[in-house]
This record gives structure tokens, C-alpha cells and sequence, in this order.
């Protein structure tokens, strides 16, 4: 998300905001708000509401628990449950009539969509 950071005033300009969701609770999201100098709102979904209804959750198993933990990644204390889920990192572009105009996931975290690609899609969806 720091990548799309660069593209806040453009996004703004063509009368969009930019949001992001995580699964990390308030305490953790608080101190990375400051830390990076976010300049989007960062909102916690540590229940995994919001994933579960943009289709992105998925259910980790337990040798990925124990790979991830392997990094000091510990998933249930930065969200602060239990239920062993991460969202798949995704892209939407909600309309003026809050539809859906633009989806991005893939599951390969390291695949990210480009501030560039976003901000094309935010052009031509603007013109629509």
C-alpha cells in the first residue's frame, strides 16, 4: 500500500479516496498510520468481515502458520482472533453508484497492482 501513497492527490483530484483494509487490529494499524505518514484511511477488519464479503479470505493451514511464524509473523496476535485467515491483497474501484468497476487479487502477494495501472483505471472509470 505505501506504493499507492504516491497516487493519493491524483486519485483525490479525480474524485476518489483511497482505502485500505487490513487484518491487523487498531492497536497495530494506529502505530503504522504514523510510522509511514499514511496519508489514505487505514481500517482494521482483524474479523475478517469485510474479506468474507469481497470473496478474498482464505483459511491458512497449519504448515503455513508455522512457515509465517517462521518470519516472526504471527497471524492470530495481529489481528487479535483466532479464525487463521488473511485476505488475498486486492484492488476495487467502487463507482459513484457503489459498484464494483475495477477488481484486482492475486494470491501471489508479491504481485501488486501498479500505482499506474490504478490510476489509469481510475481515469477511464471517471469518464465512463
Amino acid at each position: 500500500m505505501g506504493q499507492l501513497q504516491s497516487i493519493v492527490p491524483k486519485l483525490q483530484d479525480l474524485g476518489y479516496q483511497l482505502i485500505a483494509i487490513s487484518p491487523d487490529r487498531p492497536e497495530r494499524l494506529r502505530a503504522s498510520v504514523q510510522k509511514n505518514e499514511l496519508r489514505y484511511a487505514l481500517y482494521s477488519d482483524s474479523k475478517m468481515a469485510a474479506a468474507r464479503a469481497f470473496g478474498i479470505a482464505y483459511r491458512l493451514d497449519e504448515a503455513t502458520l508455522k512457515a509465517l511464524a517462521g518470519f516472526g509473523i504471527d497471524v492470530q496476535d495481529a489481528s487479535g482472533e483466532d479464525h487463521k485467515m488473511l485476505p488475498v491483497p486486492s484492488v476495487f474501484v467502487i463507482d459513484k453508484d457503489g459498484k464494483i468497476a475495477f477488481g484486482y487479487a492475486n494470491p501471489d502477494y508479491k504481485k501488486r497492482l501498479s500505482p499506474e495501472v490504478l490510476l489509469a483505471v481510475a481515469k477511464a472509470t471517471v469518464a465512463d
